[in-house]
């Protein structure tokens, strides 16, 4: 006779503290497995079968399985269609409810409807919980109960109604000995998964002792000062209460304010999921862009004769992450200079960024273009070389990724800045303006 359990589904919250679902999964006095889903319905979308994410989730899981192996439980790791995945467990498992922790994402909102209409076929429970951010959805909106669509005003109520309640662990390890006692459960190797990686070097998570000088020099690449949090928070590795926690307690608000920037961009996707493909503002998607592969090629490659914005793109290229300041001045430049769709640059950070977040990629590249809720007004047109001498005034980012510029080689900018600002300022006005 099979034994009740219940499910903990792992997704975007690989840690074993601090976590809403897995806490409430424990608490309920049924033995909990936990699950995670390779899910191929996102994997055969990829590209790069040695995608460094990919990796990361790998060796996460691996590491949470040793921590479990410890109390006699493990994870059940499987591969294919969510609804597959789950017909499976459920005839393999007497699974008597699923715990699992909100997510946000127009995909993730589709896959979690249909796995809650399986189980509930079946009359299963299906316990969803806040656990990636401190306030969602409706819990932050003007007096009115409308969303608020510019940031500050957000900021000031979002910390207008924290308090310790909200920042507040779950302690899970009170009540690990619910977890259902399987032994170690088989892992797949990296080839069953179809992917072909090694292990992946990710800095250590040490942000605590980086935000001591955050506020001061986090708009200087070279520095390297900034928290290198965001695939933490992606993967849910590190819980964001424990991040906000950290943010109050060392009194850096300018990092509490980008991690609230991340929840303010939340916010904006589900109040308006349209985002993902159109432009906050209508307006904007009647611009004609030019959309010219080959300069578009060239700005992928780091290769449009700027230095800051070629270093920028050789670093995403190399390492998967660039620096935030870059990433402003990038995403301007291939939108304002060169006349490409927004939608283009998301999706090539879509497919190279470790810490990619859909909310946070969609609203900072209509924040760049001008097209997004409080957003940078069209005809402001960073210029890439003014942004590289006050940022990078000794050249010492830009040197370590574009080396060329070191030897002084002149590289022919693909496009004269004073040419490509008019060139946007009459497509902008035109788009915007029509007669």
């Amino acid at each position: 006779m099979k034994e009740n359990i219940c499910i903990c589904w792992l997704r975007r919250d690989l840690r074993l503290n601090d976590h809403a679902a897995l806490y409430h999964a424990l608490k309920s006095g049924i033995p909990v497995l936990p699950l995670f889903v390779f899910d191929t319905d996102i994997l055969d979308k990829l590209n790069d079968r040695k995608d460094s994410r990919v990796s990361f989730i790998y060796h996460t899981l691996q590491d949470m399985a040793q921590q479990l192996s410890l109390l006699g439980s493990s994870i059940l790791i499987k591969q294919g269609t969510p609804e597959k995945i789950w017909q499976e467990v459920l005839n393999n498992y007497e699974v008597k409810a699923v715990y699992t922790n909100h997510d946000y994402e127009p995909y993730a909102q589709e896959r979690d409807l249909q796995i809650a209409s399986i189980l509930s076929a079946k009359n299963i429970p299906f316990h969803t919980f806040k656990d990636q951010v401190i306030f969602e959805k409706n819990e932050v909106t003007k007096d009115d109960g409308t969303p608020y669509t510019v940031f500050t005003p957000y900021f000031k109520k979002w910390q207008k109604k924290l308090d310790d309640f909200y920042i507040k662990p779950y302690p899970v390890e009170k009540y690990t000995p619910n977890l259902f006692k399987t032994g170690t459960l088989p892992f797949p190797s990296i080839e069953e998964l179809g992917f072909n990686f090694g292990v992946l070097e990710i800095p250590p998570l040490d942000f605590e002792n980086k935000l001591k000088g955050y506020e001061r020099s986090r708009d200087f690449p070279a520095a390297n000062t900034t928290s290198h949090i965001g695939i933490h928070l992606r993967f849910g590795t590190v819980s964001i209460r424990y991040a906000v926690r950290k943010a109050l307690e060392k009194q850096v608000e300018k990092w509490l304010s980008e991690l609230v920037w991340r929840e303010f961009y939340m916010m904006i996707l589900w109040h308006f999921p349209r985002t993902v493909n159109t432009s906050f503002k209508p307006a904007y998607d009647r611009i004609k862009w030019r959309n010219n592969e080959a300069e578009f090629n060239a700005w992928c490659m780091g290769k449009t004769g700027y230095p800051l914005v070629d270093a920028g793109m050789r670093q995403l290229n190399e390492t998967g992450f660039m620096h935030n300041r870059v990433r402003m001045v990038v995403a301007s430049f291939l939108t304002k200079h060169l006349l490409i769709d927004w939608r283009w640059g998301e999706a090539y950070f879509a497919a190279k960024l470790l810490d990619y977040e859909m909310a946070s990629n969609i609203g900072g590249w209509q924040w760049a273009c001008g097209c997004g809720n409080d957003a940078a007004p069209y005809f402001r047109v960073f210029n890439p070389e003014l942004q590289a001498k006050k940022f990078d005034p000794q050249n010492v980012y830009i040197c370590s990724w574009a080396p060329e510029y070191k030897q002084q080689k002149h590289v022919q900018p693909i496009v004269e800045h004073a040419f490509a600002r008019e060139r946007i300022l009459k497509v902008f006005k035109e788009a915007l303006n029509p007669m």
